[in-house]
Parts: C-alpha cells; structure tokens; sequence
C-alpha cells in the first residue's frame, strides 16, 4: 500500500498561475537597477503580488494587471528599461494562455 499524499489535479487556472509567477519573478530581476520610471513598476509588481497571493483565481484581475502593465510601460523612459518591460508583458500574455498539458 502507498502511504503518499495523492498528487493534486492541476486545473488550468493552476498552470497560469504558476506561469505567471515565473514572469514577475524575471521582471523583478530585471528592473533591479535604478533609471528614470522605477517607481511606476515597483507599485505594479507590489499590486501584483498582492494579487499573486489570493487563492482564487479570477482571469479578469490578470488580464486588468496586464492592460495596467501596458501603462506603465509608457511611463517608463529608459529606452532599455521599456523594451525588457515589454518582452515581460509579451510573456505575461503568452502565461495567462497555457492550459494544462493533455496526455
């Protein structure tokens, strides 16, 4: 007999969530140095965390977040800064359409 704890059936909701962690985890990696617009992403990614934090999962709340991230991008004026910004919105999106993998 198996004394394991049963594996926990991921939803979908599940898989987003987690790939959207990934993402803010690399978007805080990149926006640890200092330019000009800092504090536009920081006040994002604390509401984002706090967002991160709630157990449900309400796909509307992240699709908003990432219109607001849209925002900031345009707030930002450090060139650079705005494309690695970018290139994490790209892959917020890309995160908030994963599914759970079929077998």
């Amino acid at each position: 007999m198996s004394k394991g704890k049963a594996k926990k059936v991921l939803t979908d909701a599940d898989v987003k969530k987690k790939a959207v962690k990934l993402v803010i985890t690399h978007l805080k990696k990149k926006v640890e140095k200092d330019y000009l617009g800092k504090e536009h992403v920081e006040n994002w990614l604390a509401e984002m965390d706090a967002l991160l934090i709630k157990e449900e999962f309400d796909i509307v709340e992240y699709f908003e977040m990432r219109r607001r991230l849209n925002d900031v991008i345009e707030r930002t004026i450090d060139e650079e800064m705005r494309f690695k910004i970018r290139d994490s919105w790209y892959s917020l999106g890309k995160a908030l359409d994963k599914k759970v993998k079929q077998r």
